[in-house]
């Protein structure tokens, strides 16, 4: 068969079918695989986050896969992404997709890092081809070390590649590219990020007509260019692409930099969103998180902190373009000079030079011009001319050869074209030229080499260069450009003109940092780092000036900036402000416009508002433009309003050029703007963001009246120094023509100096002191002062800090005024604190009642040394803070830190004592529905704490959450540093409580000095309370009664050694050597709820066993196991209620845990014995460890586990050893020695385990299991010393390694043995801990908290091994210790005054959580006294914790060791105990599951008596058993308190008849008196020797009426040991 010929029609079709084919496979393969596909359904989800895809049309951009969307609004784009661009996170490689503009990179690296906890940096880049970076010579790679990982803020998206940061502390996302596709091809890289507001600040060069952004699709571009700052939307002479976010009303903000020099655009759009298109180099992101804007800016400017300009250079300054001569210059000085108009420096523009050739002069209209600086200089002004980077290759007038640019050609210091090597000829002022590249250090050998030899023929001192965006006036070149794909990019940026090379040089043009492409937008930056070598070169330590008009950032760090060639128009006055407050975000605070405008004719209107609101810009100087009339202030005549005004602000600028030479020291120093937004300060007020302009001056023509905002502050009218009326509103002001609107902030000091017509004669005159006060009466400055004109600095603040710099003219400070002193003072004084001490009255004092101003005249205070001023410094004596707690103050030491010294004839009040603003001040403080932010800086007109091996932490962060309705948290600590926290959890709730309305409190902030202030709603009380610290325990947590009967209660959170204390100032005072400050405040309103939440928050007391309440006996000193026999056997024949039998350390042998000594072999078959009987046993173990024994499993398993407390690794492996009980092995201990010598002798070397480890629980676990299966059965624990003690101080042989100042630091706390450091007794504070998350802390921060790590891994080894409830005791606690065990109140004496002592103690562990306490009955040392011992006895029956206790060497003192009387009324006064039993375990689970008191002060119950505020010798079962014991010698009765209630006696039962009074109660040596509550029903059981029988009796209720005949109460029973508790209820 022959072959089929296809028609032309058939081959058409063929092919469409195939295709046809290929696209339905191609369909249902992505449908069935789910892979991303080019086509959208066209649905528009949300306009406001398409991200365009070109400007192209239909077809186009479908082609690209993209989606094609028309709609009504031109601003959205049309054609926008879709979703299957971008690239993908597992290799980085792009996603398959049509491409945009070719050259896509497959390919790409990412790396991020966090440079600083502030600092985050993301740069994508080409995996495996270079690409251009830009060589800024200011950006370090990697910061300081951040504490947190990057994780914490920066989060990945897989596929397509996307990332999101987040704030750490709230997660809040701040920059999320995850919204569109990630574009990266060779010309063209887009990245698109949703941002958390509209809040948006920055961006430039631009005109921006208002100061936060609009997000209505606008775009910018970003390329630098010579163009008029006319208000259009093109790019300008810098590049930034830097912007700030302000997120919220909280003030949090953060700033977005893109390391990237090469032309792009940046469109904002609704979403909030950002899109970056730019078509080079890389995406080299840094983001900057701050709490406020003014930290985003210091976060920013880290690395290139400005420069501080020279003194003379803040002065008023004039110049203009195309003077004709110097004889007209010298003209326009003269009459300036003549009017007395305060006036710096004068400029000459291009025209001074030979046919504006660089390095040049004319020789005849200027011929002069080498003298002229001197005639300046004759008067105190200076000189400043210009210079450009094109150079001419012209030849000089007359065919003279051109030198500087003949240096240049022989240096190759020029730019060249694309072949590398022909300079690229372009043409500027004179004519055609070259351009100096000055990234090549040829060029810049050259640069200062031709400025050297041009400053020694004309004399000047600063520099303003100019045209170096790089302007030039033919496109690219003067041979044009070639056609490729630098000079005409795949895509160009919307920059004017829309084409790269208009008005500047072609863009392959070759420079030694790249091609111009890259490095165009870095010209002008190259150009001033260049210049700053020739300055530095000609200049050498005198601080000269730059002035640039390109630039980019890091120029700030050499050089000041002017906005560019405004016009004289009332537009450009408004816009200068944003252009100010814009670059001081970018770092260049020395910054202004041209005064009256350069372009256009002023109109005398014009430009005095322009001179008045100019007078208070940074870089104050009027400029104008060739061919246009004069505009400098005498030009419009010496009597013209115009002269008037400008020489009244120029006055009051040089008045204030100390402050505004300040602004600039700390800009210098700390990255702190001087033009400065509203909202910078006054954050809180979220509203300030929509405002564009300060209130400095009508901006409109023929205003004189403005309406205009005064935030929330104390302000003071500056001309008249008047408190304004209005705050946090708008005022109308009325600005005539002369008149400016100039206001000053409470609580700010401002140094001034009287003015003179230049800085050179100002700087002699006196200086002076504005003191504007605050809300608080308050006010704070600082003074920066050096000679400023070299570049060494030193630091002079007004209390001198550091005095760095000698003033030659001898300056003084003549005249302070001080706004806003309500009341005359009945004197004034001046203390000289330099030298002599001395006080003199101050005869010079005006007071202005109407003004409420103080005027002090004549005062001569020299600066560089310290005063005092005072005037009505009488304060009372209780509210004096104590300024130096180490107790031996005196005068000078007192100053010295400079506090305030006033002796005093009580002793109590200290000496010495901290002014009222000493402290640290409000920064910033923002309020949500759930809390405040504060942030505070000490206030430095004070001298450090004067502890200089402790320094003062300058900046504190204090948050306030509103956990609930009655509890609150505020914290106080360094934002900067990873502070220690304590690391003991608390219950907080899940959520706060953001309705003000169920809250019961409110807080403030005071500023200056600050404070907190909680206030209960329902009465206004101010919430304050003082409280000391406890002996074995720490619980910094006191309960605060107020005096409406009101309490509240506060935590503070801190394990550190301390002492805090509250006065009602408002004020707090803290010491603590360590950690944070972390307070929790619970409001109750009652005493009794206030405990309640506060052990909500800690959580609740530990329910004990319902044999642990039964009476218990112990005694350190049994000599072996016959003695307990013994004692159990007589007390069971005396028929005395006894439930618990102890061993102290002597069951022990030779003190050693876990070891049965052979005196008490027959110890376990006793226990068995007696457990059969209903008895119970517990057996103390101490922390320590001993490591001397040849064969001792629990040390050689405790070594083996590492569960010892050892040095820093870095110091040394070894254990720290201590020594405690137990002793050397095969030793006789001779007990005649004094008790140190003991301790060398005989103690053996013990090792302390780390109970926060995991590991050290396994260990004691097993220990105790061991001890319990092998040894000895037991139903209880004693835990002693494990605060921890020691017998050696810090360590065997007292060297405790590491950091000196851990042991005895620079402040010590009042401590019984403070003067013999911390390690008293203990162990070394450089030991190190390892908390169970693995963190590593120092025993110097988690000593206090040892007790408390005790607690738990014993509680939970009872249950396990035991495997019922049981009981712990323990000596040492800390907030939630309670939680897992009871506490007894520590080795008491044998005394009277214990027994009331114990009551207090009792009902302050009622208050700590610890329901299951009491003291050692009849006291542990000394020899106990019979009628002492029994009335201890009969108190002791009503301890929850009840047992007699005593110590090595006293005689017995348990209830058979004395008579059958003593006997007798023990066994009758525990019967009671017995018999109540029911009702204490009943007050037991209340308090374990509602957090209620057991032993309760009368006040919880009786708080409207505040005679029960001061009762503490009696107290209260619960809320109906009232005990009144008998606490002294030979009584036969007692007075007692009878509350408000109907009572009735227990022994009697009838009703006494008394309340609301005190009564005589009989208490014959046999009686306790005990009374019940009416109202009230208590369980009750019959009593026998044992809880074991006593349980098995029945039960009764003791039923007692109210005044109303009922009774009611509760009743909890249950199997009295099981773990479950309430699952046998």
């Amino acid at each position: 068969m022959g072959k089929k010929r296809w028609s032309g029609l058939e081959v058409i079709l063929l092919v469409l079918f195939l295709l046809m084919t290929i696209v339905a496979i191609t369909m249902i393969a992505l449908f069935a695989t789910g892979e991303p596909g080019f086509l959208k359904d066209g649905k528009i989800l949300n306009l406001t986050t398409q991200v365009k895809c070109g400007n192209l049309p239909n077809l186009k951009c479908e082609q690209r896969g993209c989606c094609w969307s028309p709609l009504d609004e031109r601003n959205v784009p049309w054609c926008f992404f879709s979703t299957n661009h971008g690239y993908t996170v597992e290799t980085v490689e792009r996603l398959f997709s049509p491409s945009l503009f070719g050259g896509d990179i497959q390919q790409l690296s990412f790396h991020a890092e966090m440079q600083t906890n502030n600092r985050l940096r993301f740069k994508i880049s080409d995996a495996l081809n270079k690409r251009f970076e830009v060589p800024h010579k200011h950006i370090p790679s990697v910061g300081s070390n951040p504490s947190s990982p990057i994780s914490n803020t920066l989060e990945i998206r897989q596929n397509p590649f996307g990332l999101t940061v987040r704030r750490q502390e709230n997660k809040k996302v701040l920059f999320d590219t995850t919204m569109a596709p990630l574009v990266f091809a060779d010309q063209y890289l887009q990245l698109s990020a949703k941002l958390p507001s509209h809040n948006i600040y920055g961006l430039g060069e631009h005109v921006h007509t208002r100061y936060r952004h609009d997000t209505n699709w606008r775009t910018w571009p970003i390329f630098t260019r010579d163009s008029f700052p006319n208000g259009g939307t093109h790019n300008l002479y810098g590049h930034y692409p830097f912007f700030l976010c302000l997120e919220d009303e909280s003030g949090k903000s953060f700033g977005v930099f893109l390391l990237n020099s090469n032309a792009m655009e940046v469109t904002l759009q609704p979403a909030p969103a950002v899109t970056y298109r730019t078509i080079g180099g890389i995406l080299d992101f840094y983001i900057f998180l701050g709490d406020t804007p003014e930290q985003v800016v210091q976060e920013y400017l880290e690395v290139i902190l400005p420069v501080i300009p020279a003194y003379w250079s803040l002065g008023f300054q004039l110049s203009r373009w195309d003077y004709g001569s110097l004889d007209e210059v010298k003209k326009t000085v003269e009459r300036n000079r003549a009017i007395g108009l305060p006036y710096d420096i004068q400029y000459t523009d291009i025209d001074y030079m030979e046919e504006k050739k660089d390095f040049t002069y004319d020789k005849v209209n200027f011929r002069n011009l080498p003298q002229f600086a001197d005639y300046l200089h004759d008067k105190g002004q200076r000189y400043i001319l210009i210079l450009d980077p094109a150079i001419a290759i012209s030849k000089r007038v007359n065919g003279a050869p051109y030198e500087s640019y003949d240096r240049g050609m022989a240096k190759n210091a020029w730019v060249t074209e694309s072949d590398g090597t022909t300079p690229l000829e372009g043409e500027v002022w004179p004519g055609k030229t070259v351009f100096p590249d000055y990234t090549s250090q040829n060029c810049i050998d050259w640069w200062v080499d031709e400025y050297e030899r041009f400053y020694k023929e004309i004399k000047h001192d600063a520099l303003w260069i100019d045209m170096n965006e790089v302007s030039s006036f033919v496109k690219g070149s003067s041979n044009g450009c070639a056609d490729n794909n630098l000079n005409y990019p795949p895509y160009t940026p919307k920059i004017l003109d829309e084409v790269m090379y208009s008005k500047t040089l072609c863009m392959d043009a070759k420079q030694y940092w790249g091609n111009h492409y890259d490095v165009h937008s870095l010209y002008g930056y190259s150009m001033v780092l260049a210049t700053e070598k020739a300055l530095q070169r000609v200049f050498g330590s005198n601080r000269t000036l730059m002035l640039t008009r390109s630039s980019f950032p890091g120029v700030g760090k050499y050089s000041g900036h002017w906005l560019g060639d405004n016009a004289a128009n009332w537009n450009d006055i408004k816009w200068a402000i944003d252009g100010m407050l814009e670059f001081g975000l970018f770092g260049i605070p020395y910054i202004g416009a041209d005064i009256c405008g350069f372009f256009d004719d002023s109109t005398e209107e014009l430009c005095r508002r322009w001179m008045q609101v100019g007078a208070f810009y940074p870089f104050s100087r009027n400029h104008n433009a060739q061919g246009y009339k004069a505009q400098d202030p005498a030009s419009y005549g010496s009597d013209s309003a115009l002269v008037r005004s400008s020489i009244h602000y120029l006055r009051i600028r040089y008045t204030l050029l100390p402050y505004l030479y300040t602004l600039f020291y700390k800009a210098h120093t700390t990255g702190e703007t001087v033009v400065r937004p509203v909202l910078h300060e006054i954050v809180s007020v979220y509203e300030l963001c929509y405002i564009n302009k300060a209130a400095l001056s009508c901006l409109l023509q023929g205003v004189e009246r403005l309406r205009a905002y005064i935030p929330d502050a104390v302000w003071y009218d500056y001309e008249t120094m008047e408190r304004l009326a209005v705050r946090k509103n708008y005022d109308e002001l009325y600005l005539p023509a002369e008149k400016l609107g100039l206001h000053i902030r409470g609580g700010a000091i401002l140094p001034t100096q009287r003015p003179e017509v230049t800085t050179t004669y100002s700087r002699r005159n006196p200086m002076g002191l504005i003191i504007a006060l605050d809300d608080n009466k308050q006010a704070a400055g600082e003074l920066f002062w050096d000679d400023g004109d070299s570049r060494g600095i030193g630091a002079l603040t007004m209390q001198v800090t550091h005095a760095g710099y000698k003033d030659p003219n001898n300056l003084k400070f003549e005249d302070i005024t001080v706004l806003g002193v309500s009341v005359p003072p009945t004197s004034v004084t001046v203390t000289d604190g330099s030298q002599s001490n001395t006080t003199t009255n101050v005869t010079g004092v005006t007071y202005d009642a109407a003004r409420e101003v103080l005027l002090l005249h004549n005062l001569s205070l020299t600066l560089g040394n310290t005063y005092v001023v005072q005037w009505d410094t009488v304060s009372e004596e209780y509210q004096r803070f104590d300024c130096y707690p180490e107790g031996n103050a005196d005068e000078a030491k007192c100053k010295a830190k400079g506090c305030i010294w006033k002796p005093s004839t009580n002793e109590k009040v200290p000496w010495c004592y901290y002014p009222d603003d000493y402290g640290y001040l409000v920064t910033h403080a923002t309020e949500t529905d759930s809390g405040i932010t504060v942030d505070i800086t000490r206030n430095t007109n004070y001298r450090s704490s004067g502890r200089p091996e402790s320094k003062d932490i300058t900046n504190l962060r204090v948050e306030v959450w509103y956990h609930s309705g009655d509890m609150l948290q505020f914290k106080i600590w360094d934002p900067k540093s990873d502070r220690y926290e304590v690391p003991v959890p608390l219950s907080v709730p899940k959520t706060p409580q953001t309705d003000e309305n169920k809250r019961l409190y409110k807080v403030s902030v005071t500023s200056q000095p600050f404070g907190l202030q909680v206030i209960r709603k329902s009465t206004g009380t101010k919430i304050f309370k003082r409280y000391k610290m406890n002996c074995y325990g720490v619980h910094p947590f006191y309960m605060g009664l107020e005096n409406t009967a009101d309490a509240h209660g506060v935590l503070l959170l801190n394990s550190n050694a301390m002492d805090v204390t509250f006065q009602p100032t408002p004020s707090l005072t803290y010491r603590t050597i360590g950690g944070i400050l972390d307070f929790y405040m619970v409001l109750g309103p009652t005493p009794e709820i206030v405990v309640q939440e506060y052990t909500a928050l800690i959580g609740r007391p530990v329910l004990p066993a319902y044999w642990s309440l039964g009476f218990q006996l112990c005694r350190y000193g049994y000599a072996n196991d016959s003695e307990i026999q013994s004692l159990y056997t007589d007390m069971r024949a005396a028929g005395i209620p006894y439930d618990v039998q102890y061993a102290d350390i002597d069951y022990m042998e030779r003190q050693l845990d876990f070891v049965l000594d052979s005196d008490f072999k027959g110890l376990p078959a006793l226990v068995d014995s007696m457990r059969k009987e209903g008895m119970r046993f517990i057996f103390i173990l101490d922390p320590a460890i001993s490591g001397n024994e040849t064969n001792y499993p629990a040390f050689e398993r405790g070594k083996a586990a590492d569960v010892f407390i050892k040095w820093p690794s870095n110091l040394s492996n070894d254990i720290v050893w201590g020594k405690v009980w137990p002793d050397f092995p095969n030793v006789t201990v001779n007990d005649s020695l004094d008790w140190d010598t003991q301790v060398e002798l005989f103690r053996s070397y013990a090792a302390f385990p780390d109970f926060f480890r995991t590991q050290t629980a396994t260990w004691w676990l097993q220990e105790i299991k061991d001890f319990y299966t092998k040894t000895t059965k037991f139903d209880g624990i004693w835990i002693d010393m494990n605060e921890p003690a020691s017998f050696v101080h810090g360590t065997v042989g007292g060297k405790c390694l590491g950091d000196p100042l851990l042991e005895n630091p620079p402040y010590m706390p009042p401590l019984e043995s403070k003067h013999l450091g911390l390690n008293h007794k203990t162990l070394c504070m450089n030991s190190e801990q390892i908390l169970s998350n693995g963190k590593k802390v120092r025993h110097y921060d988690v000593h206090n908290l040892y007790g408390w790590s005790h607690a738990k891994p014993t509680h939970d080894a009872l249950l396990d091994v035991t495997g019922k409830r049981g009981i712990v005791v323990t000596r040492s606690t800390f907030p939630s210790s309670g939680k897992y065990a009871g506490h007894w109140l520590g080795d008491n004496f044998s005394s009277w005054e214990q027994l009331s002592k114990s009551i207090i103690g009792m009902m302050e562990f009622s208050l700590f959580g610890i329901s299951y306490t009491g003291a050692d009955i009849c006291g542990f040392f000394n020899e106990a006294e019979y009628e002492m011992c029994l009335r201890w006895m009969q108190l002791g029956a009503f301890y929850p914790y009840s047992r007699n206790h005593n110590g090595k060497g006293s005689p017995r003192q348990d209830p058979v060791a004395w008579d059958d009387a003593f006997a007798s009324a023990s066994r009758d006064v525990l019967n009671i105990r017995y018999t109540l039993l029911p009702y204490l375990y009943t007050l037991m689970f209340e308090a374990h599951t509602k957090g209620s008191t057991v032993i309760r002060p009368l006040l919880h119950e009786f708080v409207n008596d505040k005679t029960t505020w001061d009762i503490y010798k009696q107290f209260l079962w619960g809320p109906a058993l009232l005990i009144t014991p008998a606490l002294d010698k030979v009584l036969t009765e007692v007075e007692g308190y009878v509350p408000n209630a109907r009572w009735y006696d227990y022994h009697t039962a009838k009703d006494v008849g008394v309340r609301g009074k005190m009564m005589k109660m009989q208490t014959p040596l046999n009686h306790i008196n005990l009374h019940v509550r009416g109202g009230y029903i208590l369980p009750w059981q019959k009593p026998e020797n044992t809880t074991y029988y006593s349980r098995k009796n029945p039960l009764g209720l003791l039923v007692a009426l109210s005044d109303t005949g009922t009774a009611q109460g509760s009743f909890f029973w249950d199997d009295g040991e099981g773990i479950g508790e309430l699952g046998h209820s």
